[in-house]
């Protein structure tokens, strides 16, 4: 998700601990049939009677998806933190405080979320409108398994279907064509230390090219652990990846005059990785740009 300042990397980074995704098979293989019933991970089953025309996404990852699967003529509102694609109709709805009653005003028929802050999930559902909680996915299968559920819930299965196997050809191809180096690298999620360890979604990402995280070292912190910068620099990263660029000003120039940081072997060889923040923090499709900035980075690397 975009960030604008740490504090508010931590707290989504934090909310984002996601479970996998599933929806039934659809009922036809000819076109959209309604009514349907989905099942998030972990959640009850939700109905929805007719193919949604007034979609509500209040997750920036899920409004990436809708537009790819074809469903962006059938959303009228996102938060405003949904900024890709461009065209995506943004709100002043803040999806960290979800207000039911401004939800309720957009007057949606099918409502996205990926938390339930303020019980907005129990809100919705008390007004009969429906309410997805898809929560931020930790592996690459939970992302594909977010796409299917939403093709089947806007009635696009099948062009949701396309896109999941368009996604599962292209990460293929990147790390087939990548060449395994034993490297360690540093996802910085804010410059105060905040990073991922190899649990998370970015993690088993970056695991798909044989990267040794640092972070994992800090067991029982977490699977966002803040790293001092003693124990970076004592780590020294062939890689380091800013994923704190948008939010917080953050490149290579920066991250050479900290304090010590000069010495580090990915900043002496220019291996500090300046990636987009919501690339690098969404599961939606451009998970594939994520994956190619990252071969990018390996197969320059020594």
């Amino acid at each position: 998700m975009n960030r604008t300042m740490p504090a508010l990397v931590l707290a989504a980074a934090l909310a984002l601990a996601g479970c996998a995704t599933h929806s039934e098979p659809p009922a036809t293989a000819s076109g959209p049939s309604f009514p349907v019933t989905v099942t998030p991970s972990g959640g009850k089953p939700v109905s929805i009677a007719a193919q949604p025309q007034h979609i509500v996404s209040l997750s920036p990852a899920s409004t990436e998806d809708l537009f790819a699967i074809g469903a962006g003529p059938q959303v009228t509102a996102v938060d405003k933190l949904s900024d890709y694609p461009s065209s995506a109709p943004r709100s002043d709805i803040d999806a960290f405080k979800p207000n039911v009653e401004a939800i309720a005003a957009k007057k949606p028929d099918l409502v996205i979320v990926y938390d339930d802050t303020n019980n907005v999930v129990a809100g919705l559902t008390q007004l009969k409108i429906p309410v997805l909680l898809l929560k931020a996915a930790s592996s690459l299968d939970d992302a594909y398994g977010q796409i299917s559920l939403l093709g089947k819930a806007t009635g696009h299965q099948s062009e949701a279907d396309r896109l999941v196997g368009d996604m599962k050809a292209q990460i293929t191809d990147v790390v087939a064509k990548t060449p395994r180096k034993s490297l360690s690298y540093f996802h910085e999620l804010s410059a105060d230390g905040y990073t991922v360890t190899s649990k998370t979604f970015v993690g088993q990402v970056y695991g798909l090219f044989g990267l040794h995280n640092i972070a994992d070292a800090a067991g029982g912190a977490g699977d966002y652990p803040q790293l001092s910068a003693e124990k970076v620099i004592a780590a020294n990263p062939n890689l380091i990846f800013l994923a704190d660029t948008v939010c917080c000003q953050q490149n290579a120039s920066a991250v050479a005059a900290r304090p010590g940081w000069g010495s580090l072997h990915a900043v002496q060889a220019g291996n500090v990785v300046a990636l987009d923040d919501s690339i690098a923090s969404r599961w939606g499709p451009r998970v594939v740009d994520f994956a190619r900035a990252v071969a990018a980075a390996v197969q320059k690397a020594g």
